[in-house]
């Protein structure tokens, strides 16, 4: 890190910052120049908080020569991080992990039939919301542990690796005991106490972009759960709010390549909540898998014009299965191949 002093600025001032940064517990190297003095910190570790500096007297601007975030930068860890789901479910290798399932759990008989569905169309996990976060309070918010029972049931009969949300800490510990990856909502990028918190508890998380979230922001919250002893993160792409009112988000197809250059972490996308329309969904998760994504994240009802949650968004069974052939398609092409279906069921985890 620099810390460009102003022109002009005193030796008091500069001794000032040199002071703090070694009260901080690094080195400082005063640079003196023709016009202005600048004050480098050696043995930056990332928890260097730059407001300390940047609020004293004679201080004009501090720059980052590293990136804020460590352990899920490239430089940290060159090679790519593949994180195991399930028995057969790695998310970062070579295969296209494909995640489907309805928006919400709404009945047992729902959330199994829709487990078969997408199973026999190649899906390799099962995706269902038990808590939902909804814009409105008097939308359906999900069957909490009932609906994570029926995820449970819907895997014991299929075998699929179960992926759902927890919205705090008590429905984390919750998720954590009924599912096999832990999802961290959009709206919930950064609330820093939960990040921490699902960073204990030794599942897996999927973690989602959020709706005005940079990429430096998503990676400075995945940090906050591998920074609490938890390694295995994947991000999630699933568009930006914008002033268009033409689809729901914007879906960033960009970052995924941008993600893959700047950190080691796998990163799936989210086409049906990157558009938020039915029509649009099959061709962005194409295009998304072109782009080099570890997964996808679709939602597929059995009935969408029944759903109590983004119907509008969903794939019906047959749209979903046809998208599949043509992901395995593009997959090949690119020198991949998609992960299969569990051949058999499996116990639910306990």
């Amino acid at each position: 890190m620099l810390v460009v002093m102003k022109h002009g600025a005193s030796a008091a001032e500069i001794d000032a910052v040199v002071s703090v940064i070694e009260e901080m517990g690094y080195q400082a190297r005063p640079m003196p120049g023709a016009q202005r003095t600048a004050v480098g910190l050696v043995g930056n570790d990332g928890r260097v908080d730059s407001s300390r500096i940047s609020a004293l007297s004679g201080v004009a601007q501090v720059i980052h020569v590293t990136q804020p975030y460590k352990q899920v930068s490239r430089e940290w860890r060159p090679e790519n991080t593949v994180v195991t789901i399930a028995p057969g479910v790695d998310v970062g290798g070579k295969e296209v992990v494909i995640m489907a399932g309805p928006c919400s759990v709404e009945t047992e008989e729902q959330i199994v039939l829709a487990a078969h569905q997408v199973k026999a169309a190649g899906a390799a996990c099962l995706r269902g919301g038990a808590f939902k976060p909804r814009s409105s309070p008097y939308s359906f918010q999900g069957l909490g542990e009932v609906g994570l029972k029926y995820l449970a049931t819907a895997r014991k009969e299929t075998g699929l690796a179960i992926v759902t949300e927890a919205m705090d800490e008590q429905g984390a510990e919750l998720v954590a005991e009924y599912a096999d990856c832990i999802q961290i909502g959009a709206r919930n990028m950064q609330n820093y106490s939960l990040l921490k918190f699902v960073g204990t508890l030794g599942k897996p998380v999927l973690l989602k972009r959020g709706l005005a979230a940079t990429i430096n922001d998503l990676l400075l919250s995945a940090e906050y759960v591998l920074a609490s002893g938890n390694k295995d993160v994947i991000l999630c792409e699933r568009g930006v709010r914008t002033f268009d009112p033409a689809t729901r988000n914007m879906f960033d197809l960009t970052a995924i390549p941008i993600v893959q250059q700047m950190s080691h972490l796998p990163i799936v996308a989210d086409p049906s909540h990157g558009t938020g329309i039915r029509d649009l969904v099959t061709p962005m998760a194409r295009a998304a898998v072109a782009a080099g994504a570890d997964g996808i994240l679709v939602e597929v009802h059995p009935n969408p014009e029944r759903a109590l949650s983004d119907g509008a968004q969903s794939l019906y069974p047959d749209q979903f299965a046809e998208l599949v052939g043509e992901l395995r398609t593009i997959s090949a092409a690119i020198g991949r191949t998609l992960t299969p279906a569990p051949r058999t069921a499996t116990v639910a985890a306990g």
